[in-house]
């Protein structure tokens, strides 16, 4: 398994005009809640041994936990923000499978639609391919690289910011986004 640095870097080199991560913290939040939402039906109560609480047992729980164990083998700090944004995207998409069955889908592929939209709009404005068209593991990487650059916005990991700048370069500061990296 790769490092968090070299996960990392591999996917900041497809994102280093200042544009595109500005379209992916959009478009990446948007794609995993319309994941998560999708994926939140069929879901069975499961009853929590000692408590009058029950957990919502679906493939987008199991998707999530599969997702925060990698994100916790790759760093544990950022494994557990990563495991909390999951289980707030885990809530809203629970929440979102309670309304009719075309609500519901509305909201989830609406949301998917719109996400990628964005998406390839950043990449227009890049000038490359999405990094998951070369490597599948880009689908994963994805949310966590913007939460890491959301992350470096604020000051923070300077020396894993440091040393992902030095494998690929700064963020390149075109067009007229506030958000650069």
């Amino acid at each position: 398994m790769k490092s968090l640095h070299d996960q990392l870097a591999n996917y900041a080199a497809y994102h280093r005009d200042a544009r595109n991560i500005a379209t992916h913290f959009v478009g990446i939040p948007m794609i995993v809640l319309a994941v998560v939402t999708l994926l939140s039906r069929p879901w069975v109560a499961v009853a929590m041994p000692g408590s009058t609480h029950t957990l919502a047992l679906s493939p987008a729980l199991l998707c999530a936990l599969a997702s925060a164990a990698y994100y916790l083998r790759l760093d544990l700090r950022l494994g557990l923000l990563m495991s909390l944004l999951l289980a707030a995207a885990l809530q809203v998409g629970h929440q979102l499978t309670v309304l009719p069955t075309g609500a519901w889908l509305g909201w989830g592929l609406g949301l998917f639609f719109v996400g990628w939209v964005f998406q390839f709009v950043g990449h227009y404005w890049e000038g490359r391919k999405p990094a998951f068209v070369d490597d599948l593991i880009g689908l994963i990487i994805g949310p966590l690289f913007v939460v890491t650059e959301a992350l470096f916005m604020l000051g923070l990991l300077p020396t894993l910011r440091q040393r992902i700048e030095a494998q690929v370069g700064p963020v390149r500061r075109g067009g007229s986004s506030a958000l650069s990296a």
